[in-house]
């Protein structure tokens, strides 16, 4: 079981490569208007200690933005949970907070702290990624049987029980499904940061060297290696989602 978990996405990724490949072969694109598999790994062992030094910027400002959401979104749900007014005065303030553009909250991000690079990009990180986890939460919290706190109220529990055995219990599918989200979400932020406020640092600034120099296949290496750090981060979420809530997980045939 475990061997095919690992194998499918091994041989989906390597499909899709195989697909990429002859598309651009079929179509005669040359790497100057789309770069092919086969231009990638030349471009990551040129610049490969470019990669590793700003592919670790990259990473643990990802990390850190990441783990801020998870503390702010796991209270903030909690908080919108457990109280009805609360989760009324403060839903319409999340959504429209969520529906402006990340992009045009960059540049203002990088004027109110100039110079704070790691800030901001960390900042950015936790800005895109914290909405989906505190919803999450909050649903998960709020849907809570009345039934389990009425048991668990006349058998003498408090009200810190009744929410450390049975409600926060029941949020972790919702919260690790969000997590998942918020990793690709993080990802998104810390290279905003990196490409509109460039400051040296990270693949983003990678990124942006390539299309200046218009080396393509540099361009196409950094988006490749920033959807790999997405997926192994993903599936750590998965491994802890398996360790924490397993349970919730239905047998499939």
């Amino acid at each position: 079981m475990i061997l095919k978990k690992v194998l499918v996405p091994v041989a989906a990724l390597i499909l899709f490569g195989i697909f990429w490949e002859l598309l651009v072969w079929a179509n005669g694109w040359p790497n100057y208007k789309m770069a092919s598999p086969s231009d990638l790994w030349p471009a990551f062992w040129k610049f490969r200690w470019l990669f590793l030094e700003y592919g670790w910027d990259t990473l643990w400002r990802t990390v850190v933005g990441l783990l801020l959401s998870v503390f702010f979104g796991v209270f903030l749900g909690m908080v919108m949970g457990l109280s009805r007014t609360m989760r009324d005065a403060l839903y319409p303030l999340l959504v429209g907070f969520n529906a402006i553009p990340k992009a045009t909250v960059v540049p203002i991000i990088a004027l109110l702290f100039v110079g704070q690079h790691d800030m901001n990009t960390i900042l950015i990180a936790f800005l895109i990624s914290f909405f989906p986890i505190a919803v999450s939460v909050s649903i998960g919290l709020s849907t809570l049987e009345p039934e389990y706190r009425d048991i668990l109220a006349s058998l003498g529990a408090s009200k810190f029980t009744i929410f450390w055995k049975i409600a926060l219990p029941k949020t972790l599918p919702e919260f690790f499904g969000a997590l998942k989200v918020a990793v690709t979400l993080a990802f998104i932020g810390t290279n905003l940061m990196e490409i509109v406020e460039p400051h040296g640092r990270g693949l983003g600034h990678l990124f942006d060297s390539g299309k200046i120099s218009a080396d393509y296949p540099l361009m196409f290496a950094v988006l490749i290696a920033l959807a790999l750090m997405g997926i192994v981060l993903y599936y750590i979420v998965v491994a802890l989602e398996q360790v924490f809530a397993g349970w919730a997980e239905r047998p499939q045939t």
